[in-house]
Protein backbone atom coordinates (compact mmCIF):
# COMPACT_ATOMS: atom_id res chain seq x y z
CA UNK A 1 0.00 0.00 0.00
CA UNK A 2 1.59 3.27 -0.98
CA UNK A 3 0.91 6.34 1.70
CA UNK A 4 3.62 8.74 1.11
CA UNK A 5 5.91 10.32 -2.08
CA UNK A 6 9.38 11.91 -1.50
CA UNK A 7 10.54 15.02 -3.24
CA UNK A 8 12.85 17.74 -3.25
CA UNK A 9 12.48 21.04 -1.77
CA UNK A 10 13.25 23.68 -3.91
CA UNK A 11 16.68 25.06 -4.44
CA UNK A 12 16.02 27.83 -2.54
CA UNK A 13 14.80 26.38 0.51
CA UNK A 14 17.73 24.08 0.56
CA UNK A 15 19.99 26.68 -0.27
CA UNK A 16 18.71 28.93 3.08
CA UNK A 17 19.03 25.55 4.92
CA UNK A 18 22.32 24.93 4.03
CA UNK A 19 23.66 28.19 5.06
CA UNK A 20 22.17 28.40 7.88
CA UNK A 21 22.88 25.50 9.37
CA UNK A 22 26.17 24.31 8.05
CA UNK A 23 27.49 27.86 6.75
CA UNK A 24 27.99 26.27 3.26
CA UNK A 25 27.24 28.24 -0.04
CA UNK A 26 28.44 25.85 -2.56
CA UNK A 27 25.77 24.65 -4.73
CA UNK A 28 24.84 20.74 -3.63
CA UNK A 29 21.58 20.99 -4.64
CA UNK A 30 22.16 18.71 -7.63
CA UNK A 31 23.74 16.15 -4.86
CA UNK A 32 20.08 15.72 -3.26
CA UNK A 33 19.42 11.87 -3.77
CA UNK A 34 15.15 10.95 -3.12
CA UNK A 35 14.82 8.38 -0.97
CA UNK A 36 14.91 4.58 -1.59
CA UNK A 37 14.97 1.25 0.32
CA UNK A 38 17.82 -0.68 -0.83
CA UNK A 39 16.11 -4.01 -1.01
CA UNK A 40 12.48 -5.27 -2.01
CA UNK A 41 12.86 -6.40 1.95
CA UNK A 42 14.14 -3.15 3.68
CA UNK A 43 11.23 -1.40 5.69
CA UNK A 44 13.26 2.01 5.61
CA UNK A 45 13.80 4.41 2.84
CA UNK A 46 17.51 5.13 3.43
CA UNK A 47 18.52 9.47 3.15
CA UNK A 48 21.38 10.37 2.01
CA UNK A 49 23.54 13.20 2.35
CA UNK A 50 23.93 16.04 -0.29
CA UNK A 51 27.18 17.32 1.34
CA UNK A 52 30.46 15.76 3.32
CA UNK A 53 30.77 16.31 7.20
CA UNK A 54 32.83 14.87 9.89
CA UNK A 55 30.67 14.59 13.19
CA UNK A 56 33.57 14.62 15.78
CA UNK A 57 33.02 12.62 19.54
CA UNK A 58 30.32 15.09 21.23
CA UNK A 59 29.30 16.86 18.77
CA UNK A 60 26.04 17.28 16.86
CA UNK A 61 25.09 18.25 13.42
CA UNK A 62 22.09 19.31 11.49
CA UNK A 63 22.00 17.58 7.81
CA UNK A 64 19.24 19.75 5.68
CA UNK A 65 17.97 16.04 3.26
CA UNK A 66 16.73 18.56 0.76
CA UNK A 67 13.38 16.36 0.95
CA UNK A 68 10.20 16.64 2.00
CA UNK A 69 7.12 14.14 2.17
CA UNK A 70 3.65 13.88 1.12
CA UNK A 71 2.60 11.62 3.77
CA UNK A 72 -1.08 10.01 4.29
CA UNK A 73 -3.62 11.49 7.34
CA UNK A 74 -2.98 8.64 9.80
CA UNK A 75 0.62 7.63 8.94
CA UNK A 76 3.24 9.34 10.07
CA UNK A 77 7.79 8.86 8.67
CA UNK A 78 9.80 7.80 11.60
CA UNK A 79 13.19 8.95 11.16
CA UNK A 80 16.40 6.85 12.41
CA UNK A 81 19.87 6.56 12.38
CA UNK A 82 21.19 4.03 9.87
CA UNK A 83 21.80 0.59 12.67
CA UNK A 84 25.50 0.58 11.04
CA UNK A 85 26.60 4.26 12.23
CA UNK A 86 24.68 4.02 15.72
CA UNK A 87 26.59 0.09 16.02
CA UNK A 88 30.02 2.07 14.92
CA UNK A 89 30.23 4.93 16.11
CA UNK A 90 27.48 5.32 18.77
CA UNK A 91 25.65 7.98 16.89
CA UNK A 92 22.30 8.75 17.49
CA UNK A 93 19.90 11.67 16.64
CA UNK A 94 19.68 14.04 18.93
CA UNK A 95 15.56 13.86 19.11
CA UNK A 96 16.32 9.83 19.39
CA UNK A 97 13.64 9.18 16.72
CA UNK A 98 12.51 11.52 14.58
CA UNK A 99 8.75 12.44 13.51
CA UNK A 100 7.78 13.91 10.58
CA UNK A 101 3.96 14.41 10.54
CA UNK A 102 1.79 14.39 7.71
CA UNK A 103 1.21 18.54 7.88
CA UNK A 104 4.61 18.76 8.44
CA UNK A 105 4.79 18.95 4.08
CA UNK A 106 2.74 22.35 4.67
CA UNK A 107 5.40 24.23 7.16
CA UNK A 108 6.59 27.44 6.56
CA UNK A 109 10.54 25.58 5.53
CA UNK A 110 8.34 23.29 2.92
CA UNK A 111 8.40 20.28 4.90
CA UNK A 112 12.50 19.96 4.57
CA UNK A 113 13.50 17.46 6.65
CA UNK A 114 16.46 18.01 8.69
CA UNK A 115 18.61 15.24 10.68
CA UNK A 116 20.37 16.32 13.63
CA UNK A 117 23.16 13.41 14.53
CA UNK A 118 25.12 13.22 17.80
CA UNK A 119 28.44 11.45 18.15
CA UNK A 120 28.32 9.83 21.31
CA UNK A 121 31.13 7.46 20.48
CA UNK A 122 35.08 8.22 20.83
CA UNK A 123 35.66 8.42 16.89
CA UNK A 124 35.07 9.98 14.15
CA UNK A 125 31.80 9.89 11.64
CA UNK A 126 33.10 10.51 8.34
CA UNK A 127 30.02 10.69 5.78
CA UNK A 128 30.81 11.41 1.87
CA UNK A 129 28.33 13.71 -0.11
CA UNK A 130 25.48 10.83 -1.50
CA UNK A 131 26.15 8.13 1.51
CA UNK A 132 23.49 6.90 3.41
CA UNK A 133 23.10 8.15 6.93
CA UNK A 134 19.34 7.84 7.96
CA UNK A 135 16.51 5.79 7.48
CA UNK A 136 12.79 6.17 7.41
CA UNK A 137 9.50 4.07 8.23
CA UNK A 138 6.11 4.98 7.75
CA UNK A 139 4.08 3.70 9.95
CA UNK A 140 0.12 3.78 10.79
CA UNK A 141 -1.17 5.84 14.05
CA UNK A 142 -4.50 6.05 16.26
CA UNK A 143 -6.55 8.44 17.96
CA UNK A 144 -7.65 8.22 21.21
CA UNK A 145 -11.29 8.83 21.95
CA UNK A 146 -10.80 12.13 23.55
CA UNK A 147 -9.41 13.73 20.20
CA UNK A 148 -11.02 17.28 19.35
CA UNK A 149 -7.99 18.73 17.95
CA UNK A 150 -9.09 20.99 15.00
CA UNK A 151 -5.96 23.42 14.86
CA UNK A 152 -3.67 23.17 11.39
CA UNK A 153 -0.06 24.38 11.20
CA UNK A 154 0.53 27.10 9.89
Amino acid sequence: MIVAGFEKVSEKQFNQDLIKLLNVSDDKYANIIIPRRATSGSAGYDFTSPVDFVLRPGEMIKIPTGIRCRINEGYVLEIYPRSSIGFKYQTMLANTVGIIDSDYYYADNEGHIIIALMNMGNKDLVIKAGERFAQGLFKQYFLAEEEDVVSKRT
